[in-house]
């Protein structure tokens, strides 16, 4: 379809997505495992043979970006570096490996009547998935498309429409090598918002909707769409110092969650300390902060504590900052007595995403498995680790903090449903 046509007539031009999609949604769904998992070995090919010209294409969003004013951890959520680039190949590579679920029966008992009864494992169909940003995504929801035996209709941010391209011509090779229709996964080539209003409509030809992005977005897609909604909200991680810890390991954990990298959503944004660790810790923490140029938002108590450290940028932190997604060198800090006031501030407080302990206690730490209600709990590593490629998923589609249908990193079984099957040799309802 020409891009006069996509421009003036987006209701016309998103049904014929639609219909694309749902047409090669049952092509995807009786594939075979080889064939999907040769569209994904050839993708991780092509995407290694690609990493110059991607960089090309990435360059243009990278530039417009800067030119626009964006803010630098949004532009570096932009990037396509050959890092990025080979960390997605990878994942196509892991999820090759990974057994193909779609048609596991499992469950399977013997009624009294004769009959067996058990669930299969299925593709949903079709997913639309909206996102900004990060033009990895474009490569982790296709793959995961592809593993799953679905189809999907994919529209990235303005911001990296050229990366979004290039990536999704790769794709549509990928599969059209491989054996596959190309419509399994079609990239919105147009920036003109109609798009997903429309997009969001349609439960004839999508079957859910997975919004990745801003607040505001999610809430937009959440209020207006027609067809089922995983939601990816905000990530509001935290990490709690307990008493009694290993005080060289939490400096340690603290410094990846927080520093490693400031614009994912699995970075930690707030910090609470037990009070009986606060005075050896808080310093220690406060200097790596002060040196990284980290702006710390206190509490009285933890003010006390930091006060004397050269450098440190303390401000008195609000409430609203105890709720924050800061995605910059920013970072909340809150004294608590232990582990039942960082359980409450964190189940009041947090976007329910990702919330680690750093502890010795064992009792402590199962506690905080159980009690705190977030899509990923932690004891004793960095939040940055809420990644479905880290838990071995190959990629995700986004970070669930729903609680249905999926729930935190959203990989393959996310992406799938189960239906009731029923065997039997001839018996009847009396």
């Amino acid at each position: 379809m020409s891009a006069i046509i996509v421009e003036s007539n987006t209701q016309e031009y998103t049904q014929t997505l639609g219909q694309n999609a749902k047409a090669a949604s049952a092509t995807m769904a009786k594939a075979t495992a080889a064939t999907k998992n040769a569209a994904l070995k050839q993708l991780a090919a092509l995407l290694r043979a690609n990493t110059e010209s991607l960089q090309q294409a990435n360059a243009l969003d990278l530039e417009r970006a800067r030119a626009a004013g964006l803010a630098e951890p949004m532009v570096d959520r932009l990037k396509l570096t050959p890092k990025v680039i080979e960390t997605c190949a990878q994942g196509c590579e892991q999820l090759a490996a990974m057994p193909d679920v779609i048609g596991e029966i499992s469950g399977m008992q013997q009624q009294p009547s004769g009959i067996r009864v058990g669930q299969m494992r299925v593709p949903i169909g079709v997913f639309g998935m909206i996102f900004e940003s990060r033009p990895n995504v474009t490569i982790e929801a296709a793959s995961l498309s592809i593993k799953s035996g679905n189809a999907c209709i994919l529209r990235g941010g303005s911001e990296a429409i050229d990366s979004n391209k290039a990536l999704a011509r790769l794709v549509q090779q990928a599969l059209t090598d491989s054996g596959l229709p190309a419509a399994a996964v079609q990239l919105v080539q147009t920036t003109d918002r109609e798009v997903v209003g429309h997009l969001i409509t349609m439960p004839q030809y999508v079957d859910v909707i997975i919004p990745r992005g801003g607040k505001s977005l999610i809430e937009r897609i959440s209020r207006d769409a027609k067809v089922p909604v995983i939601k990816h909200l905000d990530g509001n991680c935290h990490m709690y110092v307990d008493d009694p810890c290993d005080v060289s390991m939490a400096l340690t954990l603290v410094d990846n969650a927080k520093t490693q990298k400031y614009s994912p959503c699995n970075a930690t944004e707030s910090l609470l300390v037990a009070q009986g660790v606060a005075a050896e810790f808080l310093p220690l923490i406060g200097k790596v902060f002060a040196d990284k140029q980290v702006e710390m938002r206190v509490c009285p108590q933890s003010r006390a504590f930091l006060a004397d450290v050269p450098g440190a940028v303390l401000k008195d932190a609000l409430e609203a900052d105890w709720y924050e997604e800061y995605l910059a060198p920013i970072i909340s800090i809150k004294v608590v007595a232990g582990v039942d006031e960082a359980i409450a501030h964190i189940n009041q407080y947090s976007s329910h995403h990702t919330e680690a302990i750093v502890t010795r206690d064992h009792m402590h730490a199962q506690r905080f498995l159980r009690e705190v209600d977030s899509s990923s709990v932690m004891v004793n590593t960095s939040t940055r680790f809420a990644d479905g490629f880290e838990y071995g998923l190959g990629a995700e589609i986004g970070i669930s903090t729903d609680k249905f249908h999926a729930r935190g990193p959203v990989g393959i079984n996310g992406l799938t449903s189960l239906k009731y099957v029923v065997l039997g040799q001839g018996e009847v309802r009396v």
